[in-house]
């Protein structure tokens, strides 16, 4: 079997792609954003493929046939469809890439993938191979964060909105904490438990999340760790929006109320039902337990 990525009896070596592309990513740019970077590695010689999706399940099965190939499976979008893509391209073996075309764009940041044709165009033909860790929740493998609280539940209500990105990051929040009441959350930290009454958990591998967020710093990609952080519900409600704006920075930390755990292994469970999120989309409810899977995906990065 090839290398992924690798055309056979190509001399040059060079690294063969199929983007699978989300095209309402991004208000509808994703194609827009893929053009120019396909174009661009196609006239360094590279084979380049360009599939797009037309239901939520074609992502995986579509990145699964790609990895069939040898293609290196680059997602293109918002973490959606980086998360569904991940995952095809883990459980195959499969090198995968991203190009952000998304709302958010976590995973994307984390990596310092460049914004510019120019740069992507290089860092997928050229880029080195690294290996990342997964969280697993529930069965499913997630290259970002696993998260529940107030913040899924706006999350979900931008995912229902049909206004502009830019003004829904800003309005779902609002309304979602009007009627919001801090939940006890039962977290099992490798055998430790504790019991935390809070506005939010959120169980990292990237830390990044929503419009720009970088809701745990101190999560690293391949330390073979969950980092989870909880916003206390010391921090009093109509706070949160302030705490919210700090997260952009990383700041928010030094707010109190904030308590910063690693671990292997977590379970969560609260007292009422609540909303689990997994980049970006809804994935049921509590109680989730949630595992590291150690570099579980073979990515090129910068």
């Amino acid at each position: 079997m090839r290398e992924a990525g690798r055309p056979a009896g190509d001399p040059a070596g060079r690294r063969s792609f199929t983007a699978i592309v989300n095209p309402v990513a991004g208000g509808g740019r994703a194609p827009k954003v893929w053009a120019p970077v396909a174009e661009l590695l196609e006239s360094s010689g590279a084979a380049v493929r360009t599939v797009v999706t037309r239901t939520a399940d074609d992502a995986g099965r579509l990145a699964s046939e790609a990895a069939a190939r040898g293609d290196v499976v680059v997602a293109v979008g918002g973490d959606g469809i980086v998360r569904d893509v991940a995952e095809a391209a883990s459980r195959a073996g499969a090198l995968f890439a991203l190009v952000a075309a998304g709302r958010g764009n976590g995973f994307a940041a984390k990596l310092g993938m460049p914004a510019e044709p120019d740069g992507l165009a290089r860092v997928l033909a050229s880029g080195a191979e690294r290996a990342v860790d997964l969280l697993e929740a529930e069965g499913r493998l997630v290259p970002g964060n696993a998260y529940s609280g107030l913040d899924a539940v706006a999350n979900l209500m931008m995912n229902d909105s049909r206004i502009p990105s830019a003004v829904a990051y800003t309005v779902a929040p609002l309304l979602a904490i009007i009627p919001w009441k801090p939940a006890q959350f039962e977290l099992d930290i490798d055998g430790t438990r504790h019991s935390i009454a809070a506005h939010l958990v959120v169980m990292a591998n990237s830390g990044r999340y929503g419009h720009g967020l970088d809701i745990v710093p101190d999560a690293v990609l391949d330390d073979g760790l969950v980092h989870v952080l909880v916003a206390g519900a010391e921090i009093p409600k109509w706070s949160v929006a302030r705490f919210m704006k700090l997260a952009e920075t990383g700041s928010h930390v030094t707010v109190p109320g904030v308590r910063r755990f690693t671990g292997r292994r977590i379970a969560i469970s609260a007292e009422r039902p609540l909303p689990l999120c997994l980049d970006g989309d809804g994935a049921g409810g509590l109680p989730v337990h949630v595992e590291i899977r150690p570099r579980a995906l073979r990515i090129i990065a910068p």
